[in-house]
């Protein structure tokens, strides 16, 4: 099995692989270029986003600059909304769902490293020692708003119709229907779809 093989699968995996760097080199370089691309140029944009991610959904929109470690594990859905300054670690996959928007700043991560300091290394025989590395996805619902500044680690799922506060840090997966925030971030209530209200008023 390959080093990328092993990475897509979410096992360890050494980050020195020539085609993972390779791979990362092209994502870098395509990032760079569309970033200095005319803001008006939605037509280049497109184009050019559309080789850069895996999966560009209709009238999906990503502001400038935007930051990517590969690129191609990175699906945004159909009227899918990233404002500038976000950064996607998409060691492993991310998917942002249809009409799902994120604020300026935020942040998604999916690399993690051993907990114990002393499994966290490859450690070879001249001194030199090399980081292991895996990814757990993160997959965001249909319909919901990431606030600006906010933080999602590796392996958690939000759910559909979901607000999150801005600069909050997402550890633990989130339901349907929540509003919640903070550090940690937490429901604080919830928010059923209009539709839902309505039945329960009995309208």
């Amino acid at each position: 099995m390959t080093e990328a093989e092993k990475k897509q699968r979410g096992e360890i995996y050494d980050a020195r692989d020539p085609e993972l760097r390779d791979q990362q080199s092209r994502a870098k370089d395509m990032m760079k270029e569309y970033n200095s691309l005319p803001a008006g140029d939605m037509e280049a944009r497109t184009r050019l986003l559309s080789r850069l991610v895996g999966h560009l959904g209709a009238n999906a929109r990503v502001n400038q600059p935007v930051y990517v470690d590969f690129g191609y594990n990175i699906s945004l859905g159909d009227n899918s909304f990233v404002n500038m300054h976000c950064t996607f670690l998409d060691t492993g996959r991310i998917t942002i769902g249809d009409r799902t928007l994120l604020g300026p700043d935020v942040k998604i991560y999916t690399a993690i490293h051993p907990m114990d300091c002393a499994d966290r290394f490859w450690r070879e025989p001249d001194g030199t020692v090399a980081v292991k590395t895996r990814a757990l996805p993160v997959i965001i619902g249909n319909d919901t708003w990431i606030g600006g500044g906010s933080v999602i680690l590796p392996g958690v799922t939000i759910g559909d119709n979901v607000v999150i506060g801005a600069g909050s840090v997402v550890t633990k997966s989130i339901p349907d229907h929540a509003i919640a925030g903070g550090v940690p971030c937490q429901i604080l209530k919830w928010n059923p779809p209009l539709s839902h209200q309505t039945e329960q008023d009995g309208g």
